[in-house]
């Protein structure tokens, strides 16, 4: 993946099974914050584990873009489900939308945060669904998507804690 990723052109439904964007998310996830985002009993075929972070992980899993208004690129079922948003609607969703609008400074602080430091972990933060609930995610991951090469393609986040406001 030479050039950023770009919404809407990264729209279609095969990056959510995308085994590159995969190695993205997960190489630039154990290079910056030294873990896997995937559990060992995964596998290790990278088709496989795609489908599984998308389809089965039992935690959420986002990305957005570079753009000046960052879009969603990326939102597992998972995700989808927190969120209210099926994949069509999520992905080209701006990601400051995720935020209610007096929240929005705290989530640039934090994205700004990312950028400098490469990842910030154990974010909490309120954030609102399709539907208008409100709901705090808790032990919160953020990163930058940086593939190997050193191209920036946006900042993407994963979290399994989340409970109603």
């Amino acid at each position: 993946m030479a050039q950023p990723l770009r919404a809407p052109r990264l729209r279609p439904a095969g990056l959510a099974r995308d085994p590159d964007f995969l190695r993205l998310l997960a190489g630039s996830h154990a290079r910056l914050v030294g873990a896997p985002l995937l559990p060992d009993d995964v596998g290790d075929d990278d088709a496989a584990r795609a489908r599984w972070l998308y389809d089965d992980a039992p935690f959420c899993v986002l990305a957005h873009n570079t753009a000046a208004d960052p879009r969603f690129v990326y939102a597992n079922r998972a995700a989808q489900a927190c969120f209210e948003y099926g994949w069509d609607e999520f992905t080209g969703l701006s990601s400051r939308l995720s935020a209610e609008a007096p929240d929005r400074a705290e989530r640039q602080r934090l994205l700004d945060a990312v950028t400098r430091d490469g990842f910030i972990g154990d974010y909490r933060g309120i954030r609102i669904a399709r539907s208008g609930r409100r709901f705090r995610i808790e032990s919160a991951i953020v990163w930058q998507l940086i593939d190997e090469a050193g191209t920036l393609h946006g900042q993407a986040a994963t979290f399994g804690d989340w409970r109603a406001v």
